[in-house]
């Protein structure tokens, strides 16, 4: 047990170390329209996120398609999260997309077509299928493979027709420029970043960031 707890706690401190060595670079390509944020209310409304509705404490996940720390994220963070904030109903996860990588943007574009046609829980199918591909290649968001994307986790073909139509028809532009205006207002820059309860978290550590949910439920 003390063994897997160490693991759990290197692998988090890993992902740290990595996510500071690569800010300069991502900093220096993020776009300018996101720079001087000053913070302000959060609004939700729109919002995928995974977990109960009347969770206590709502967290924030901006990530990129693109960014190898955010997959990285998902597959060491995310399952402890999910099982031990909320699973447990402290919190709730919204997904946010910051696209700053290459043609991420397609992708988030895309995503939010998914939910706006088919709801959060097929948007959640997407989005884990397509940071489980692990892709790093600028150029693969072609709409075919967007498309064969969807279909490995949506059985039907109509409502794949449905969400595809609906993207090349605009949908998910205002969203995710709305997404990108609430990085802006929490002055957030680079990907992955967790906010909680409207604060950015700079812990290093799962058990760092378990402390900042219960203290903002207790607030």
């Amino acid at each position: 047990m003390a063994k897997t707890k160490q693991k759990s706690s290197n692998a988090w401190i890993y992902w740290m170390i990595g996510i500071i060595a690569a800010a300069v670079i991502i900093i220096v390509i993020v776009d300018r329209q996101m720079d001087g944020g000053s913070g302000g209310a959060i609004s939700y409304e729109d919002q995928p996120f995974i977990g109960e509705e009347d969770a206590p404490v709502s967290m924030i996940e901006f990530y990129d398609y693109l960014c190898p720390h955010c997959q990285d994220y998902q597959e060491v963070a995310i399952p402890e999260i999910k099982q031990k904030l909320i699973d447990s109903g402290k919190a709730k996860l919204y997904l946010v997309n910051l696209p700053i990588i290459g043609d991420s943007n397609k992708a988030a574009r895309f995503g939010e077509a998914v939910f706006q046609e088919l709801g959060s829980e097929t948007f959640v199918e997407y989005h884990e299928y397509i940071m489980g591909e692990r892709i790093q290649e600028a150029g693969i968001f072609t709409d075919q493979y967007l498309e064969e994307a969807l279909s490995s986790v949506v059985d039907d073909e109509e409502k794949v027709e449905q969400v595809v139509s609906a993207y090349q028809d605009g949908a998910g532009e205002d969203a995710v420029s709305t997404d990108r205006e609430l990085a802006s207002d929490l002055n957030v820059h680079q990907t992955p970043t967790i906010v909680v309860d409207g604060e950015v978290f700079e812990g290093a550590t799962f058990e760092e960031l378990e402390q900042a949910v219960d203290e903002a439920a207790n607030e």
